[in-house]
C-alpha cells in the first residue's frame, strides 16, 4: 500500500465531501480513490468515513486522523519545497474563501494580478456571506471582515483596517429629520446587516470613547452589503456599511454620511488559515500580497 497516496486520497475525500469530487481533484477514477481509502481503513483497522448515498463524512476517529494527516502532508510539502527551491515559486492548488461583496469588488481584481505573478498556482475562490469553518470546509485561506477574530485552531493575519460609515440617500434625509444623536436612530428606518450586529442594535462611539448601543428597526435585514447599498440608494433608510462598498457613492453624493461625530465599532480585513498551513509558501505569498495591496487601497480610506 502506498501510504502517502492513501492519506492524500483520504484528506481529499474529507475536504471535497465525496469520492467523485476527490477523484476529479486528484485526476484519478472514483474507484481508485475509494480503493486507496479502503486500503487505509484496513491498514488502520478503523472506519474513517461514514458513507451514504448522499454524502461522505468523517467518523470521530476519521476527523482526528484527518487533522494529523494535514500536518503530515504539510510537512511533506514543505520538505519538497525546500529541496526543489519552490519557496520562491509556489505552485499547486490554493483554496480561498471570502465575503461576496468584498470578493467581487476588490479581491477578484487583486487575484488577477496575483495569479499573473504566480502562474503555477491554481486558485479556487469561493464567495459567500456566511461564516464558514475553514478547517471543516478545507480552505487554505479565509478572508474575513469583522472585529478581530480569535480561534485556537487558526492563525489570524491582519491585512488592513476597514472603516465603517453610517449613510443614507439625500432623498431619505429630505423626508426625515437628520439624526444628531445616536438615540435618534430609534426613530429612523435602519437597514440591518445581519452578520455585523447583534439583537438588531448598532454600537456607536463618541469622541471621548464612550459607546452607545442603539436598538434599530427598519424594512430590510440582509447579510449582503451590496443588497443593503442598493436599498440605501433607493432611499429606504440609513445603512451601516464598510467604506469599500459605499466610498464611490459618498464621493458622488448619492449617499451622505450621518452622525459623523460618532464612530461604529472598528473592524478589519483578516486572513485566517489553519495552524498547519503557517509554513505553506502559497499561503505566505498570498497573505503578504494582500497585505501590501490592501494597505494602500484608496477605497479603504476616506
Amino acid at each position: 500500500m502506498d501510504k502517502f497516496e492513501s492519506i492524500r486520497a483520504f484528506t481529499q475525500v474529507v475536504e471535497a465531501g465525496g469520492f467523485a469530487a476527490a477523484a476529479r481533484r486528484m485526476g484519478l477514477s472514483r474507484s481508485a480513490v475509494n480503493k486507496l481509502v479502503m486500503n487505509l481503513e484496513e491498514h488502520l483497522q478503523t472506519q474513517l468515513l461514514h458513507r451514504t448515498t448522499r454524502r461522505v463524512a468523517p467518523t470521530d476517529a476519521g476527523r482526528a486522523f484527518y487533522e494529523r494527516c494535514l500536518t503530515i502532508l504539510t510537512d511533506l510539502e514543505e520538505a519538497e519545497l525546500a529541496l526543489s527551491r519552490l519557496q520562491e515559486e509556489p505552485r499547486g492548488n490554493l483554496r480561498i474563501n471570502a465575503p461576496m461583496s468584498f470578493g467581487t469588488l476588490h479581491l477578484a481584481p487583486l487575484l488577477v494580478d496575483f495569479m499573473a505573478q504566480y502562474p503555477d498556482l491554481h486558485v479556487e475562490l469561493s464567495l459567500n456571506d456566511r461564516f464558514i469553518d475553514p478547517i471543516d470546509e478545507g480552505f487554505d485561506v479565509t478572508v474575513r471582515i469583522a472585529q478581530a477574530p480569535a480561534a485556537a485552531s487558526l492563525i489570524v493575519h491582519a491585512l488592513a483596517p476597514c472603516p465603517v460609515v453610517l449613510c443614507a440617500a439625500p432623498s431619505y434625509l429630505e423626508q426625515r429629520s437628520l439624526p444628531n444623536l445616536p438615540g435618534d436612530l430609534k426613530h429612523h428606518d435602519c437597514l440591518h446587516y445581519g452578520h455585523l450586529t447583534q439583537d438588531n442594535a448598532w454600537t456607536l462611539i463618541d469622541a471621548d470613547g464612550q459607546s452607545s448601543q442603539i436598538p434599530i428597526q427598519g424594512p430590510l435585514c440582509c447579510n449582503n452589503g451590496e443588497v443593503l447599498r442598493q436599498a440605501a440608494l433607493a432611499g429606504l433608510g440609513i445603512v451601516m456599511l464598510p467604506g469599500f462598498i459605499v466610498a464611490g457613492d459618498l464621493q458622488t453624493g448619492q449617499l451622505q454620511p450621518v452622525l459623523t461625530a460618532y464612530q461604529p465599532l472598528k473592524i478589519g480585513i483578516y486572513a485566517l488559515y489553519p495552524v498547519n498551513r503557517h509554513l505553506s509558501a502559497k499561503v505566505k505569498v498570498l497573505t503578504e500580497f494582500l497585505r501590501q495591496r490592501l494597505s494602500s487601497a484608496t477605497l479603504l480610506k476616506f
